[in-house]
């Protein structure tokens, strides 16, 4: 039974082979978490005593056997050791089946987790596709994941930096194959989905800028007419919905724009359209989560960094970010 009404959430500790454990605990340690939440780490103990030796942090690491457990202080780690990995020394640094068979159950207990609704929402560190391969996971990343144990049609990424948030359309396409993607049915489901989140996060009527794909947004028809076969019949289908959608926008202005408040969210129409604008605005601030699934999710957004593992010089700023988001998200005061 739950005695605090803080959001509760998990922190999966990504690749233990990787800096998830040492970006984890730094940002637990962090003053800017202070105690907006009640956390615990998924992961082993023995992998977190060792990143918090390796960081120099002084604070205790407690084992807990039940979510619920979760102590309402930040004055301890938590955690909840998930599988037999306790007396498993990971390597540092290298791709290890071991180490990707543990994260890929981490991730996937996290989730099982949120649809239980025993937690409020899930943070993950970064997890190594490689290594999951090597390890036999039925999964290739995270979304698999949460899209397998969900039946949902499509699990959306929007990556967040500061008050500039990028929905995107698609993801890992070829530019060709996300050119094609670019249909009235595809956008008008999109644009949906992200109007729904944002209604869920407390935004009463989100702004969503829709992006075009072509330079200009085609001026006219000068420059391609994806525009308007597609995406301006998905926009006006969409204001018929009642819901707050423009565009198609130049995307040569439409994060400027977004940046100085004038919409809550633009829809880009393929990786690098959103990719580039957030880490050129915010590299280390930038952070991902998940539309399309009945839960909370959100992720630092870079990788395991193997180069570095283990030398204490992980950069905590996105898993920072990624709690404080998931905490704004959880209690319904928008995305901050």
């Amino acid at each position: 039974m739950r005695t605090s009404t803080k959001p509760l959430l998990a922190l999966t500790l990504g690749d233990p082979s990787g800096i998830g454990p040492e970006v984890v605990v730094k940002a637990l340690a962090d003053p800017e978490i202070n105690d907006s939440a009640r956390m615990f780490v998924v992961g082993t103990e023995r992998a977190v005593q060792q990143a918090t030796a390796e960081t120099g942090i002084n604070i205790p690491v407690e084992c807990i056997e039940d979510p619920a457990d979760t102590p309402d202080t930040t004055e301890v780690i938590p955690v909840l050791s998930v599988g037999d990995y306790e007396e498993v020394e990971f390597p540092q640094g290298k791709h290890s089946e071991e180490s990707g068979r543990a994260s890929h159950l981490w991730v996937e207990t996290s989730a099982k987790m949120c649809l239980a609704n025993d937690i409020d929402a899930m943070v993950t560190a970064p997890v190594n596709k490689e290594s999951w391969q090597i390890s036999g996971a039925p999964d290739l990343g995270h979304q698999e994941v949460f899209k397998r144990l969900t039946n949902s049609a499509t699990v959306y990424t929007m990556l967040v930096s500061g008050i500039l948030r990028c929905m995107h359309l698609s993801t890992h396409k070829s530019l060709p194959e996300a050119c094609a993607f670019v249909t009235t049915e595809n956008i008008l489901t999109a644009v949906r989905i992200t109007d729904d989140h944002f209604k869920r996060w407390g935004f009463i009527s989100p702004r969503i800028a829709v992006a075009a794909l072509n330079p200009h947004a085609s001026d006219n028809g000068l420059i391609g007419d994806t525009e308007a076969k597609e995406i301006t019949p998905a926009i006006e289908a969409a204001r018929m919905d009642g819901i707050n959608a423009t565009g198609p926008h130049p995307a040569d202005s439409v994060f400027n724009q977004a940046i100085d408040g004038m919409y809550d969210v633009v829809v880009v129409m393929y990786h690098d359209q959103g990719h580039i604008p957030i880490k050129v605005h915010g590299f280390e601030e930038s952070v991902s989560v998940n539309l399309g699934i009945p839960f909370i999710r959100t992720s630092v957004d870079h990788g395991t960094a193997f180069d570095i593992a283990g030398k204490n010089l992980g950069q905590s700023t996105s898993m920072v970010e990624a709690i404080k988001l998931a905490v704004a998200l959880a209690t319904r005061r928008g995305i901050a």
